[in-house]
Order: C-alpha cells, then structure tokens, then sequence
C-alpha cells in the first residue's frame, strides 16, 4: 500500500509536488491543535514540520505507524527526539538549507545595529532629521566573535571576510577543520568575547538549558561591544542582556529568537538598544523551497529505499 505523509506547518508546495510524484499520499493540514493532530496521526507513515507544530510525546505516542518525523530546518527542539527514538521513529533534519539566509540576516542585524538603520528610519519618517544625533560605526578592522563554527557559523565567517576583520571563533569542532578555514582563529570562550566588537551565536543551546551567557561574562566584554542572536532564544538570558544594557556594559544587542515565542512580551521590548526581529533568520523564498525541497527528498528516499540522511 501507498505510504501516507502529513505536511502539518505551511512550507513550499514544492514538498508536496515531490510526494506526489513519487506516489505517495500527502495531506497538508496546517494550523491543527496536538489533540486534532493526536486524532489524525495514527494513519501516517510520515510527518513534516517547521517550527510550529510541537511534536509532542502525546502525539508520537498516538503515531502508530509513523517511522519519519523531517523538519525542513535545522534545529529539532519542536520535536520530542528521545522519545521517537525510543518508538524507533527516524527524525531528520535539513541542515545547511537555510544557512545563508540565517548567515545574511545576522550580518544584516550587525550592519542596523552599527548604522542604527531603525531608529534612523523610523525617524526620518517622522521629519525628525535626526543626522545630528546619529553617528555609526564602521565594521572595517573589527573583530568579530563566533561561537559556533556549523555551516550558519563558517558562512557568516566567509561574509565578513571582504571587511578586513579579525574573525574569533569558539567552537569544539573546528580544531579538526582547522586547515580549512585559514581565515579564522579558535579561542576560548572568555578570551572571545573580551576581544570582539561583536559576538554572534550560531550554536546549539546547551543541554541544560542554562544561558551561555551570564552576568560575570559582560563584565569581561567591551563597552562598546553588541551580542547577536539568531541561534536560539534561550543561549542569550533576556534580563542579564536587559541589565547589562543599562548599565551600560555594553553598547547594544539584536536579537531573532525569544526565549518564549511567539514573544508577545518581553523585558527587551522598548529597549532602545536592542534591535528585535521576528524569527525570520531563516525566512527568504529561496530557502523556503531548498529546506521544503530537500526535506520531501529525504522522507521519500526513506520511505521508499529505506536510505536514512541527515537523521538527528
């Protein structure tokens, strides 16, 4: 019998198209609660998600016949991964689909932060005339620090190469690459972020869930330093950022993730040294269809040829 997949976030129909081709039933229901997804799920072979649906225990749980649990993106923390293990669920992901467009938007953070594009746009808006009040910075002959050294990471390192930079980066993984990235140098964390002008996470959040930064680190940091975050909402805790702001023991911060999304309140709201966007790091129509794309492969080799790819 033909295998059955749920695409249950909106993604390209491109994913779609390439079920369809390959004989395989597809249902696209987006929007469902877990317990409308709990009801439906026990006749699928296969899930796709983004970031909205939560896949939770209960519903793994009620998946009788689900192997393949595809997120099109990177991070799986929408998904209960010890516990598809345990029911000997695959669960894959789409790594380095959306890197360049997640490495785009923090450099783009870095560029308003420096220039202080929002403010100088919300108030020319206005006939404000602010050219007085506003002076940049250059990024020319900055360091910039990296923690994380994933495919987000390297790309955002080849970026900023052509700005003559000092490029930091702390990672576990890059002494074995080393040679493939002359550009950039590997430090510890304290001497990263007491070096660089900006500090930009692309790394996992750590397993306990503790913030990668806390009070004692802003001490350490630059005055003039700015933290940005397009990882994930927890590695950067929301009130020692707020603080450390204040009291000014650095200059300011952009951040794309929330320790609680959607963020409809936060202590960072109406910070004016914060430039806040809406998760959309990963957000560009040409990603969308390259993680939609490859994650419908993935599913479809899996469940036709039994080949596990880019599996959690």
């Amino acid at each position: 019998i033909m295998p059955k997949v749920l695409i249950s976030d909106s993604m390209s129909n491109v994913a779609q198209k390439i079920f369809e081709k390959n004989n395989i039933a597809v249902d696209v229901k987006t929007g469902l609660s877990e317990d409308e997804i709990i009801k439906i799920i026990p006749e699928y072979d296969g899930m796709v998600v983004r970031s909205a649906t939560k896949v939770t225990k209960n519903i793994i749980e009620a998946a009788k016949n689900l192997k393949v649990i595809g997120r099109a993106g990177a991070g799986v923390d929408n998904i209960d991964v010890p516990m598809a293990k345990e029911k000997n669920m695959i669960v894959m992901n789409t790594p380095g689909g959306n890197a360049n467009a997640t490495a785009e938007h923090a450099f783009a953070l870095i560029m308003s932060l420096l220039r202080r594009v929002p403010f100088a746009n919300e108030t020319t808006h206005k006939g404000q005339w602010e050219k007085k009040n506003i002076k940049g910075r250059e990024l020319s002959k900055k360091t910039i620090g990296i923690v994380g050294f994933g495919n987000v990471g390297v790309r955002l390192s080849n970026l900023v190469k052509g700005f003559d930079m000092e490029i930091l980066v702390n990672s576990k993984s890059l002494e074995s690459r080393k040679k493939d990235y002359p550009h950039v140098k590997n430090v510890n964390f304290d001497e990263l972020i007491s070096k660089s002008d900006i500090i930009s996470f692309h790394c996992k959040a750590s397993k306990d869930g503790k913030p990668l930064l806390n009070k004692e680190h802003y001490k350490k940091m630059k005055p003039t330093s700015y933290i940005i975050n397009a990882a994930r909402g927890n590695i950067v805790d929301e009130k020692d950022l707020n603080d450390a702001l204040n009291e000014n023991l650095i200059s300011g911060a952009a951040l794309d993730v929330f320790s609680k999304e959607p963020a409809k309140e936060n202590i960072l709201f109406n910070n004016p040294k914060v430039i806040l966007t809406p998760h959309i790091a990963a957000s560009t129509s040409e990603a969308s269809i390259v993680v939609a794309e490859m994650v419908a492969n993935q599913i479809v080799d899996y469940l036709l040829n039994g080949v596990k790819k880019n599996t959690v």
